[in-house]
């Protein structure tokens, strides 16, 4: 976890224990001097964060544009495990896990099988672009939510395609299928959110009829349960209205209103609409949450919730520079205390959303995604021990 998430989750806890409440039944004298010291403490708390903010923007480095270079540390990290080479007994075992996929003599071919049709079809409108300018090579790509080689489970490492992981994970991360097709489905994308450079688009638009003075000052979330994490917020709202609207939608899983803390399951509302608000809240699904590049592009500030689920261009965006960082275990209070906090430092928030838009908006281009994709199986292909025999039971995809 990063240094100033550290400092700033111990400067929560301990500021939140000593400014709960009380009812005072004691001399006025004594209550003043506790409020004092309350003030105090509550004053060097906001100081403390506003030097996290300034220290990280002082050590922060910009990413040069050029060659998706922002994201080549995470090709090189992935790739690392695999540095002595990656034989056929190696491919073998991520095979079993994944979709096999070959590119030869420039086409592209895919087993007749596929996890989930949409996902595939996200990809291959990436793969199909560039086999006619790769060598032959063969991948083991997973379609399904979850990474497959954990490392801290014992599992023995295998070159398995996935498009999140934690970094006990072994699996070598793509840029996720819902760039062009295949996201989660839901009654607004009904064939999933896909086409990253529509929404680039209609998101950004939607920006400027909501700039940051005209955003209703409230942080907003919508989304189902699929993790206990988001609880406090949802319970937050509905004990601070005024100061942040989220709820909870049905998705396809909800089985009772356990699902929505029994409340009524509000209606799903569009990326473009998330726009209307200044605080933006984003947390991890069944893995990596899908919905984290696109809340950027509102212009709004992103608070994201924990740091352990990684796509590949995680790591470009830095805490406290591009987006608010909270532990998962953070607290009604904690959580209240740092929108007050943004609420209250107006011209550091919207820096900081500021920072965050340019940055996706310039290094998460649709060129950016085929450079990465380029990259890595050209660094990929280079690792392989083997020679690559086309399997004449795949399918011509293109």
């Amino acid at each position: 976890m990063n240094r100033f998430l550290f400092t700033l989750v111990f400067i929560i806890v301990s500021v939140s224990s000593n400014t709960n409440k009380e009812t005072c039944n004691k001399d006025e004298g004594v209550c003043s001097q506790k409020h004092n010291k309350y003030s105090k403490e509550a004053n060097e708390w906001a100081s403390k964060i506003k030097e996290n903010i300034n220290l990280a923007a002082q050590q922060y480095v910009p990413c040069k544009s050029a060659n998706c270079s922002c994201h080549k540390s995470v090709i090189n990290q992935d790739l690392a495990p695999f540095k002595t080479g990656i034989t056929k007994e190696l491919y073998n075992s991520a095979r079993a896990k994944a979709t096999k996929y070959q590119i030869f003599n420039g086409k592209l071919y895919r087993e007749n099988e596929c996890h989930f049709p949409a996902r595939c079809a996200g990809v291959e409108h990436y793969l199909t672009a560039l086999a006619s300018k790769m060598p032959n090579l063969e991948i083991a790509l997973n379609t399904r939510d979850w990474p497959q080689v954990n490392q801290a489970w014992g599992h023995p490492k295998a070159p398995v395609f996935s498009f999140s992981k934690t970094k006990d994970y072994y699996d070598i991360m793509y840029p996720a299928w819902s760039f062009w097709e295949g996201g989660p489905a839901i009654s607004l994308y009904p064939t999933g959110i896909g086409r990253w450079d529509v929404h680039r688009i209609s998101i950004t638009e939607a920006s400027e009829k909501w700039p940051w003075e005209e955003k209703e000052n409230k942080a907003f979330f919508r989304g189902s349960r699929t993790s206990e994490e988001r609880d406090a917020l949802i319970l937050l709202s509905r004990s601070e209205p005024d100061l942040v609207d989220a709820q909870y939608t049905k998705n396809q899983a909800w089985k009772s209103d356990m699902d929505t803390l029994h409340a009524p399951a509000a209606s799903e509302v569009s990326f473009e609409d998330h726009c209307k608000y200044k605080y933006l809240f984003n947390y991890r699904g069944v893995a990596a949450s899908f919905r984290f590049k696109h809340l950027f592009l509102c212009k709004s500030l992103v608070f994201h919730v924990g740091d352990q689920w990684l796509e590949f261009f995680y790591p470009s965006l830095k805490p406290w520079v591009h987006y608010i960082p909270i532990s998962t275990k953070a607290t009604q209070e904690e959580i209240k205390d740092l929108i007050l906090f943004f609420k209250n430092n107006d011209a550091i928030a919207k820096e900081i959303a500021d920072r965050g838009y340019q940055h996706i908006w310039e290094h998460l281009t649709d060129k950016d995604v085929k450079c990465y994709w380029r990259k890595l199986l050209k660094k990929y292909v280079k690792l392989v021990k083997y020679n690559v025999v086309k399997d004449n039971d795949l399918r011509l995809i293109s």
